[in-house]
């Protein structure tokens, strides 16, 4: 049995490279840190244009009918690129709205996502674990309450909520009533927002299966992509480190001759290689409906958070002094990487959560 990438999967992998490797250069990620909106909306219209936005949709509504696996080649290459585009809540959105059952919304909604005319942002961080005061309620009004780190809002035209009983919603982000808020943290590369809502009259998106459903299918698919963007990010701070480690000399000898130095390098790399057949398989499994899904995808991402934290950590040691500052640009993986680790569960929270699936908890 291969249990390669096919070539077809390459190759498209390998065109949203070099995509984004012309697109999304150091200096125009620090521009979206900056604050300039306009990068991250150009790069996603060039994602869209490649046809990433289609992956998940199925054929019948103007997609490409693909696997989770597609979407984690996409979003692993955008973490290796530490890339401000918006494509982690549109791909969660699309594996919402495809997990419903209704499909007026989906034929309405699904071809536009794809071509971009309509940009969905989430607000499903509730779902996972709500702080005090936060979470939104359906009542006779509209939506009441608060949602907080909700992703990908600034550039969207709606919004896919999940109220406090699991049910989706679509809200307009003009929508009388609907407050964002930018919230900013040490990912200065992705758009976070705390999203209020006072009477926001919203569509309910119908479910046959049980409430909560679809939304547990967007937060698994958003944790197996932050996996993945993890994963690329990872390897690229790890290529770094050994660039650097073959040119910085020290003692006339170049540092990556030093024994300590091949240690740190060679358990990056030892750390790293097993955790992306971790991340495929996951996607293999929740592609192919299979009753470890849900576990694989925990342990995929509480995994890619502690491998990932290595990495980044190591491979800023191996840089010295070089590795801290804005010249070079590696606290910007840094920092994706330290995201990552929180949104949609931390590593403790989720292994809990794969206790229990295995009933030990």
């Amino acid at each position: 049995m291969d249990f390669s990438l096919s070539e077809d999967q390459t190759l498209f992998q390998d065109a949203i490279k070099g995509f984004l490797g012309d697109a999304a250069p150091l200096d125009t990620v620090r521009l979206a840190a900056a604050g300039d909106q306009s990068v991250a909306r150009d790069l996603t219209q060039g994602l869209m244009e490649l046809g990433a936005g289609q992956i998940l949709v199925p054929e019948a509504h103007a997609g490409l009918g693909l696997g989770v696996l597609d979407a984690v080649l996409v979003q692993e290459a955008l973490g290796a690129a530490v890339a401000p585009a918006s494509y982690l809540a549109t791909s969660m959105a699309i594996a919402g709205l495809n997990a419903l059952g209704d499909e007026t919304h989906k034929a309405d909604l699904l071809p536009k996502i794809a071509t971009g005319e309509v940009r969905i942002g989430v607000a499903v961080a509730e779902r996972v674990g709500a702080r005090d005061g936060a979470g939104v309620k359906a009542s006779d009004g509209g939506l009441l309450g608060n949602s907080l780190f909700a992703l990908e809002t600034c550039d969207a035209t709606h919004v896919l909520v999940c109220d406090a009983d699991g049910a989706l919603w679509l809200a307009d982000v003009e929508a009388e009533g609907l407050t964002r808020t930018p919230l900013r943290t040490i990912d200065r590369t992705r758009d976070f927002a705390e999203l209020t809502f006072e009477g926001v009259v919203a569509t309910k998106l119908p479910e046959d299966n049980r409430p909560g459903d679809a939304a547990d299918r967007m937060v698994a698919v958003g944790r197996l992509l932050l996996a993945a963007d993890t994963l690329g990010a990872a390897q690229t701070m790890l290529e770094r480190a050994v660039d650097y480690a073959k040119e910085r000399k020290q003692f006339k000898r170049v540092i990556g001759s030093f024994q300590s130095v091949k240690h740190m390098c060679a358990e990056m790399s030892a750390q790293l290689e097993p955790a992306r057949a971790l991340v495929w398989h996951a996607a293999h499994a929740l592609d192919e409906d299979m009753d470890e899904a849900a576990l694989m995808i925990c342990l995929a991402k509480a995994h890619l958070a502690e491998v990932g934290t290595f990495i980044a950590r190591t491979s800023t040691e191996v840089h010295g002094g070089m590795g801290f500052t804005d010249l070079l640009g590696l606290h910007y993986w840094f920092k994706r990487i330290g995201a990552n680790r929180q949104l949609l569960g931390g590593p403790e929270l989720v292994r809990a959560e794969a206790a229990t699936l295995q009933g030990w908890a």
